[in-house]
């Protein structure tokens, strides 16, 4: 199972949210490079990466940073955050990303999906961060009324090659995640999904591996407070 150390991008520092509240923030002293250094060394392949600036904006801010980190330490890179053109798909992939995540755009607009799928083969991951089973989107401040099932059945044949659930009332509490509901998604999904939101422990790496058609898990504010040691969590990729 893959593991996925996150990065979170403010104003070009590492940030955790609560919940995704913008007002409910952790600012890190480690930069971004830094950080992914850091994931490098301790032998993680692949990383998860937020533009939280891009998900205010819908522009690729930290385009920059993304791009100095997969070229120097040569990770396999999920990235997100207000991806909402085919240009701005094609801007991350260029830049070397392996996957590049489409949320609030291709739930408020599926045929933007479909056309980022059918353009950029087995490189588009759909982000479904929901709420009380309903999708939410616009950095998690408007609900769509949408069921995260009922989206799901939708758009299940478009092409989409990973799925990442967050469920919002868990990211960032460490209170683990929603296993729950995240079998239901994957019981449900054509391709393989990545949990996310409220990983805590190892203990909840290890539950993670038992699940059915699950790629693997981000982890993330675990990680920044010290409650997952790096060299814990590493060898679980190997166990």
């Amino acid at each position: 199972m893959k593991i996925f150390p996150a990065i979170d991008i403010k104003d070009k520092k590492c940030v955790r949210l609560i919940r995704g509240n913008f007002n409910n923030k952790t600012e890190y002293e480690v930069s971004p490079i830094d950080q992914a250094s850091k994931y490098k060394d301790h032998g993680f392949k692949n990383l998860h990466i937020v533009d939280l600036d891009g998900a205010l904006t819908g522009e690729t801010i930290n385009l920059d940073v993304i791009k100095e980190i997969v070229h120097k330490f040569d990770l396999k890179i999920e990235v997100g955050g207000g991806i909402r053109t085919i240009d701005s798909v094609q801007k991350y992939i260029d830049a070397g990303a392996e996957k590049v995540i489409l949320g609030s755009a291709a739930i408020k607009d599926k045929f933007f999906l479909k056309e980022a799928c059918q353009k950029f083969p087995y490189k588009i991951a759909l982000g479904l961060d929901a709420k009380n089973g309903y999708l939410s989107v616009s950095g998690w401040k408007e609900n769509s009324n949408k069921l995260t099932l009922d989206f799901l059945k939708e758009v299940n044949d478009y092409g989409v090659s990973r799925l990442i659930y967050t469920d919002i009332n868990r990211d960032g509490t460490k209170q683990s995640p929603n296993f729950e509901e995240t079998t239901n998604v994957a019981n449900v999904s054509n391709c393989k999904v990545i949990i996310s939101g409220g990983v805590s422990s190892i203990d909840d790496i290890k539950k993670a591996k038992g699940l059915k058609n699950i790629e693997g898990i981000i982890v993330g504010k675990a990680i920044y407070d010290g409650d997952i040691k790096l060299d814990e969590l590493v060898r679980e990729l190997d166990a």
